[in-house]
Parts: structure tokens; sequence; C-alpha cells
């Protein structure tokens, strides 16, 4: 009782204190987060394997980024994401945790002082369920639908977690239906005040591997392909746009979709009792053949589609090539919902905003990334060891640990990295430049508006 009163106090002081009542430009937030969709993966990226109208729809009447990245895999993007700060600022994290000390200042928990109301609906991975099953109330949701990371089935026959307890009532359906009513009928519970929907996506992530019996599979007697899970993906943004044309939300919702990090390289697609048969994925972009790239450092593991939707603000049919990085979120949703950020709280992410309201650009000049793996002890994920590489970057220019510079618009695929005795003017500019915003993320200080 005493740690929760400490809580809200904090949050009291550090936010001008907890709203009483929701300012009226507030927008909604839905934001719908993909798991394992690289750009190349959608239509309106130049993609060519498969079909998605309803995306390129949103970023037709919308906002697409050209330029927003994650981290290589889901559990640092998701760390960075809810915390606004890069996976280092906390210290060792265990693959699948959060840091306890960084849980009341989540985005969740931040824009309820706001006076909205939050739900989450897929994936969690931010710990094991089973074992703490109120975890996504400490993170700040009012309401969850969660499958069981780790515990069981995600797809057919899901094992969800609702609000503490396991549904009973999932035997005959397939999970990706039940997380898009959660967020849907969480919608139209919440109408009348401002809200936060985030549905975090199971698809486009292959089934859970490591569990005895295997999970069960779909109704072709198989997993669902890559193919499939993409018109799912597709199939559920639609429903969720469709379902805030019903609720007359549309205009007073900002939507963003965003992936949590590149396309797999390959993917489950059956079990033969314990034996799991995988394939490779392979897309097509612009005439070009692209290998799954997650796991990997290079834009094919995590520069991620980002498509923002919200009409009668963002004006329709936009590009744009401003810098976002996985920190940036919880800054900005603050500043749409006009609450500061807590006295004293230190950030790496700031607000892109003003280009969501049109009134002006990000102020972000470089975006971080880092190859964090760090299993539990006898856990299965994540596979191999980390290399300790890490990179930051401009819009044309990138900078490795371990001194690679690459001109990333001249060489998007790094087949040609500069080390420093290779540098001519221009390259020993950019290699100083860069050098010093590791420097400045390495000192106990965040600039990301440094050059």
């Amino acid at each position: 009782m005493k740690t929760a009163l400490k809580t809200i106090l904090l949050f009291a002081l550090g936010c001008g204190g907890v709203s009483s009542a929701s300012d009226p430009r507030q927008p909604n937030i839905l934001f719908i987060f993909a798991d394992d969709i690289g750009q190349e993966v959608l239509e309106c990226y130049g993609g060519q394997s498969y079909r998605t109208p309803h995306l390129n729809e949103l970023a037709r009447t919308g906002m697409k980024f050209n330029q927003a990245f994650s981290m290589p895999v889901c559990h640092p993007s998701r760390i960075t994401l809810m915390s606004g700060k890069y996976p280092f600022r906390h210290g060792p994290v265990s693959w699948g945790d959060y840091p306890k000390q960084a849980e009341p200042y989540t985005f969740s928990n931040l824009l309820k002082t706001a006076g909205y109301r939050t739900a989450i609906a897929g994936k969690w991975q931010l710990c094991l369920l089973g074992e703490d099953p109120f975890h996504p109330r400490r993170m700040g949701f009012d309401h969850w639908d969660l499958f069981g990371w780790h515990e069981g089935p995600r797809y057919y026959e899901p094992m969800i977690h609702q609000n503490g307890q396991v549904r009973a009532d999932t035997l005959g359906f397939y999970g990706p239906d039940l997380y898009v009513r959660s967020v849907i009928d969480f919608m139209k519970d919440n109408r009348d005040r401002p809200f936060l929907a985030y549905y975090s996506m199971a698809v486009a992530h292959e089934v859970t591997d490591d569990l005895t019996p295997p999970v069960p599979h779909g109704p072709f007697d198989r997993y669902d392909n890559y193919d499939e899970m993409v018109a799912e993906t597709d199939r559920n943004v639609g429903r969720l746009i469709a379902a805030l044309n019903a609720l007359k939300l549309r205009d007073k919702t900002l939507v963003i979709f965003l992936a949590d990090n590149g396309t797999p390289p390959e993917i489950i697609i059956r079990a033969d009792g314990q034996e799991l048969s995988r394939v490779p994925v392979v897309s097509r972009r612009n005439g070009l053949d692209v290998p799954g790239g997650k796991k990997q450092l290079t834009d094919a593991g995590t520069n991620v589609p980002m498509i923002a939707n919200w009409p009668g603000t963002i004006r329709p049919g936009q590009v744009v090539d401003d810098l976002v990085d996985f920190s940036d979120f919880l800054p900005t949703f603050m500043d749409l919902a006009g609450q500061p950020i807590p006295d004293g709280l230190k950030l790496d992410g700031v607000s892109f905003a003003d280009r969501l309201r049109g009134t002006g650009t990000s102020p972000r000049t470089f975006t971080y990334c880092e190859e964090a793996v760090l299993p539990k002890p006898g856990g299965v994920e994540p596979d191999g060891e980390s290399s300790g590489l890490k990179w930051v970057r401009n819009q044309d220019w990138k900078l490795y640990n371990n001194g690679r510079l690459i001109h990333m618009a001249e060489d998007p695929l790094e087949q040609y990295p500069f080390t420093s005795g290779e540098d001519n003017a221009r390259r020993t500019e950019m290699r100083s430049l860069l050098e010093n915003v590791f420097r400045d993320l390495d000192s106990a200080g965040t600039s990301p508006t440094a050059p």
C-alpha cells in the first residue's frame, strides 16, 4: 500500500497532478504494433509478394515514415518503446523481463495521469504471466488480453490471460480474432473518454517452439505460413479502422502502425511429433528478392514500416524522412496528451508530435541500435550470443562501435564499409560527428537532438 501511494504521489508531483477530467483536445491513440514485419512486406513500401490493401489505404490517406528504426529483435524493442530509454540504460535485463524500477514510468502509466483509459491485447513478452499475472496492471493497463508467452499457444485455441485470469472460452477460436475483438470492445466501452488502445499483434511471428506437445496446428493441418500471417495483419488493420468509423471516432483518433523489427529469415510451418519444420521467408521488393533480416543490425532487421493516420490533422499522402527512434513514442504520446514528462525522468526519446500535427518536424538527428541478448538461465530465447555491436546513424551515414562507417545513402546493403584508414574529408567529418554521438550516449545525460 505504501508503495502504491508513493507511486501516485510521484506522478502527481512529476506531472502536475493526476488529471481529474480529460482535455477535449486529447486524441485517442490506437497503436498497432506488428510482429516481425519489415518494410519489404508492405505494398506501400514497394513490396510485391503480399497484398496489403488496408495498410496501403492507411498510408495513402496518412503519413508514411521512411526512417523509423527498431532494435533487431522484439524484446529490446519493447523495452525501448515502453520506457523511452535504450535497453543499456536499464542495466542487465533478462530476455522477457522488464526492469522493475522503470515500471511506474511506462507510456501507459504516464498516459493514465493525463486521464486516459488504457488497454493492451495480443503479445506481452515482458514477463511470464503465469508467474506474474498482474504485471500489465503495474505497467499501466486497465484491461488486457494477452497470450501466454512460452506458456501456451498464441494462434489456434490460444492461452489468453485476461485481467489476471486465464480465459476458459478460447476453445475453437483463432487468437488474432480474440485480440482484435478485445481492442474493439475496449474502444466501444471508452468512446466518451480519451483512450490508448494498444494492439500488440501476434502476427506475423511464428508459433511458440518450446512447448511439449507442440502447439496445435490450424485447420489445414499445419501452422499459418508467412503469406497468411501478412494477410491476417492487413485484415486486422481493416477491422480496427472499420470499428473506429462505426463508433464515429475516426477523426478523434491517431492511428499508428509500426513493426517491432524486420521480417524473420524462416518460419515454422508444421510439427511432426516434436520435430518442427521451417521454411525460409524471402520477399520481393521493387524487383529484388529480400531475405528476412530479423536479428540483423542492417536495415533489413531494423528499418521498419511506420504509418500514422489522423483524419483532419494529418494531411493525406505524406512521405517523410524524419528519423524516428522507438524511444520517441513515450514523449510523443505525452506531448499529444498535453502532459509534461515527470520531473527528473531522463529519456532518450524526443517528441515527433509536431510532425503529426503538421506544425514542424522531428528534432531528432540520430538513431541508436544495439544487439542486446540476455537469455534467462535455461531459457531457449534468444538463440546465439550477443556480439556487443551497436550503431548510431543519421539519414545518410551509419557508424558501428567497431569502427565500420557506411554511407547508407549509397550502400544500403552495407557491402562497402569504411575503416578510419580509408576516410576522405567527408568520411572523417561524418565519423567524428557520429563518434561524438556515441560519447554523448555513454555519458550520464542523453542528447538525441545533438548533431
